[in-house]
């Protein structure tokens, strides 16, 4: 397996599994370009990247709108002249039930999880048809097949994206690869930010939670970017419109 020389696209790639894949992926050789709206954690992961001898550089992007990821995508393929692949990584979070539903958070939710990876597959799919070849990877989640308690937006939103990449396999075939990668309970910001609110310390709930998985512990960024830079490789050509669970085993368990 290997990315050497790739030129690989991370979006939301600051922060919890985006910054473990950008770092990853530049350390197994590829070129990568960081895309995030988090620009001073973009600019020192650039940096910190850079003074290790990567070849990376940040650009700063809002994933929902179209003007800048099409920005995006220019600017890589004008640093690199290519696209080999993107992971489509960039999420949002916020809590609600259904009885709790505004605009305010649909707009943010569906804006970066869906329109997000729909924007970004929109403007990279024409360069990797122009090559002949190319890779798209998109962070799902467990939340797809699980109705977390006040998290219907963002489960909607992830079971939306299965059904994109579904239908990105089929329309480009033979020319573009895409698959997904179904993370469980993984050690992010994002995590931390569901403990709000709880009588509990994150700490305690996080021990309470890893016991439940049966490997025992938390997942961490880096566990997603080893399976992310598989996907991304040429050794895995033949796996396409798959998605990959990455959960520790939490989705094999009885309700009891």
């Amino acid at each position: 397996m290997s990315l050497e020389g790739k030129v690989i696209l991370v979006t939301g790639g600051t922060s919890g599994i985006g910054e473990g894949c950008s770092r990853h992926y530049a350390e197994v050789g590829a070129k990568v370009v960081i895309a995030s709206n988090q620009e001073e954690a973009g600019r020192k992961l650039e940096e910190a990247l850079r003074a290790e001898g990567r070849d990376v550089r940040f650009v700063y992007t809002d994933i929902t709108c179209e003007e800048s990821v099409r920005n995006l995508v220019a600017q890589a393929v004008a640093a690199y002249g290519r696209i080999d692949g993107v992971h489509c990584n960039a999420g949002a979070w916020a809590p609600g039930k259904v009885t709790e539903f505004n605009d305010s958070a649909w707009d943010l939710i569906m804006g970066v999880n869906v329109k997000g990876v729909l924007w970004t597959a929109k403007h990279v799919i024409p360069v990797m048809e122009r090559q002949g070849k190319g890779v798209l990877l998109v962070t799902t989640s467990v939340a797809a097949h699980i109705g977390f308690p006040q998290h219907v937006i963002y489960c909607a939103s992830k079971a939306a994206l299965e059904a994109i990449i579904r239908c990105l396999t089929t329309d480009h075939a033979g020319v573009v690869r895409v698959v997904g990668i179904s993370p469980g309970t993984i050690d992010t910001p994002m995590l931390a930010a569901t403990c709000a609110g709880w009588d509990k310390p994150k700490e305690e709930l996080y021990a309470e939670v890893a016991q439940r998985i049966p490997v025992r512990r938390l997942g961490q960024p880096v566990d997603i970017a080893r399976a992310g830079a598989f996907l991304l490789s040429d050794d895995a050509d033949y796996i396409n419109g798959a998605i990959l669970t990455m959960d520790g085993g939490t989705m094999v368990l009885p309700p009891w």
